[in-house]
């Protein structure tokens, strides 16, 4: 097993004052170790909005849900492949289609999806991903044959603490999608929410889960309240604990692309240059999928200033 074990970092992730300053500097230098001063940038396109059938508390897609939020079926073909050509004057390395729902299986949608893929693969600017929820292995293969590069399907949270946020479906679905992309051989990215009301023992467990599927990139997200949903009340995670949280994932993944994504901008405020010296390797740039994010320049301007570079390997 390589990085440090659940207990090691359990008492990482409880550690407080100078000590924690202290795991960032640990945590910094196994990414210069492993993966150096550069910075993979990705960006997203909600390419199907809302009106989810599943009920996670959390999510503003829900239709179980009363957060206010534009809904709309699939975009066309033209907008996604528009969508990927401003992530990559962004710098992106990787732009991923995104659509709510269990998971997108109606055939004129495959075939919306598996087009606009194949074109912006062919553009080669930009790697194409996708996450379409819990599809098929069938729906899979058809998509790499487009063009598609790596597949994304977070697990959410720790399968110990899943049933509080989501009855619809279960746990293993998401760790199975993961399997299946593996075994076709696309590169795979699942990741998880932090700050849903869970213990630290827990996001442990969720992280060493995620590290025993052998992802090639992790996405850590924290929470972002959102009126409407049951999980806005919430107690938002303090900047401190997200950092924490980066710093013990490079720890016990010393190899693994360490992206942050949603929540950023609201937990972290200021503090969000020292994702890059704590352990992250990778930002999800522009705006996520309900939330906007911040100035894509301001963010360029913040990995330049911290001395980093961006790169566009895979």
């Amino acid at each position: 097993m390589s990085g440090i074990n659940t207990t090691e970092a359990l008492e990482a992730l409880e550690l407080e004052g100078g000590e924690t300053y202290q795991l960032f500097a640990r945590a910094h230098a196994v990414r210069l170790q492993h993966r150096g001063l550069s910075v993979n940038l990705c960006s997203v396109v909600n390419a199907k909005s809302g009106l989810c059938g599943e009920d996670c508390k959390f999510c503003a897609q829900s239709a179980h849900n009363d957060a206010t939020i534009d809904c709309y079926p699939l975009i066309g073909t033209d907008e996604m492949v528009r969508a990927a050509q401003v992530a990559g004057e962004h710098r992106a390395a990787r732009f991923g289609i995104v659509t709510s729902g269990l998971a997108l299986e109606e055939e004129p949608e495959i075939d919306a999806v598996s087009s606009a893929i194949n074109r912006i693969a062919d553009g080669k600017r930009i790697h194409p991903c996708a996450s379409l929820g819990n599809v098929s292995e069938e729906v899979l293969r058809r998509l790499k044959e487009a063009g598609l590069t790596r597949y994304h399907c977070n697990l959410e949270t720790a399968e110990s603490y899943y049933k509080e946020i989501c009855s619809t479906r279960s746990w293993s679905e998401s760790v199975d999608t993961i399997r299946a992309a593996k075994s076709l051989g696309l590169a795979t990215c699942s990741g998880g929410l932090f700050g849903l009301g869970e213990s630290l023992e827990q996001r442990v467990e969720l992280l060493d889960q995620i590290r025993e599927l052998d992802v090639d990139s992790v996405p850590l997200n924290f929470y972002h309240p959102i009126p409407g949903t049951p999980s806005a009340e919430q107690s938002s995670i303090d900047a401190l604990a997200c950092l924490r949280v980066v710093a013990v994932a490079r720890l016990m993944m010393p190899e693994k692309e360490i992206r942050v994504c949603g929540g950023r901008e609201y937990n972290l405020r200021d503090l969000q240059s020292w994702l890059l010296l704590c352990g992250a390797d990778g930002l999800m740039v522009g705006g996520y999928l309900t939330t906007s994010g911040r100035n894509v320049a301001d963010d360029l301007k913040m990995i330049d200033d911290a001395g980093f570079t961006v790169r566009f390997d895979r």
